[in-house]
């Protein structure tokens, strides 16, 4: 065959894709028609399949057709389509001469024609896939700068807490300082003349050796851990145990506190339980002094 095309339809021109590259072929790639009935292709696309002209000199609806001018009477051809059913041109061949045997490869040329078919498929999904790529990286860039964004607003966040913590924490120092001058200027001068006034009344010096006792517990930071242990007792229980502390006994204690040994040891009992003491012989008092 002298002449096999693949033509691309954009209308209203009807132009040369690709061409052979075979002795005699007129037709060069870019080579461009108007779309008329006098194009063998026109007929292609019009009927919507394979159109196949023998000899053209023997054809009144071919006989003047715009091919003939190189002398191409003989035309197979078929339409090439997008996957979405639109044109994309034609696939044909053309000869100067009746060609019998190029009559008996029309099944190739169709299958020829869905190949390429295949290919402007992949084309398309190719063309899908980058497009898709650059919306997610479009997305992406958004991402990466909302996520820049708030890592500035988190960091300026951060400067901003870490400067007010500075100025709580020194509020705090100054207000535990201030506290600390009122109660060694305002409250233990007043309890050491005490002292001298309770020399005949044991119950009232314990009171007071655990008030002082209290007051040097707040002013050097009571542990947090003795705080917690403290809120798990009674205000009967907290007391015995600031006496236990003290190294009191159990009849030490129920002297001060007026009660009964049994009381006490009542009391005791309930405080090895709650610190989880019971049955394990360890001294409540230790316990006590290692948490403080």
């Amino acid at each position: 065959m002298p002449a096999s095309l693949v033509m691309r339809t954009q209308e209203p021109h009807h132009s040369v894709f690709v061409t052979s590259r075979t002795e005699g072929n007129p037709y060069a790639t870019g080579c461009r028609f108007t779309l008329n009935e006098k194009l063998y292709c026109y007929g292609v696309l019009q009927r919507g399949g394979e159109l196949t002209v023998e000899d053209a000199t023997c054809d009144p609806d071919w006989v003047d057709n715009d091919d003939m001018e190189h002398g191409m009477r003989f035309y197979i051809g078929y339409p090439l389509k997008w996957p979405d059913g639109t044109v994309f041109g034609t696939i044909c061949v053309l000869d100067t001469r009746r060609n019998r045997r190029a009559l008996l490869f029309r099944e190739g040329l169709q299958e020829f024609a869905r190949v390429i078919e295949a290919d402007l498929e992949l084309l398309i999904e190719i063309d899908r896939r980058i497009t898709l790529e650059s919306e997610l990286q479009a997305t992406l860039d958004q991402l990466e700068h909302r996520v820049a964004s708030r890592t500035a607003d988190l960091e300026e966040a951060n400067a901003a807490l870490r400067v007010l913590l500075s100025s709580v924490e020194t509020s705090r120092e100054e207000y535990d300082a201030k506290i600390l001058r009122q109660i060694k200027g305002l409250v233990i001068p007043h309890l050491s003349k005490l002292h001298g006034r309770l020399t005949r009344d044991p119950a009232g010096r314990a009171y007071l050796e655990l008030a002082e006792d209290n007051l040097k517990s707040i002013t050097s930071d009571m542990s947090g851990q003795l705080t917690t242990v403290f809120e798990a007792l009674t205000p009967t229980e907290q007391e015995i145990a600031q006496l236990i502390m003290r190294g009191q006994t159990t009849k030490d204690i129920a002297r001060t506190l007026s009660r009964e040994p049994s009381t006490i040891e009542f009391h005791r009992n309930n405080i090895r339980a709650k610190l989880g003491l019971k049955r394990s012989g360890q001294n409540l008092r230790s316990l006590l002094l290692s948490i403080q």
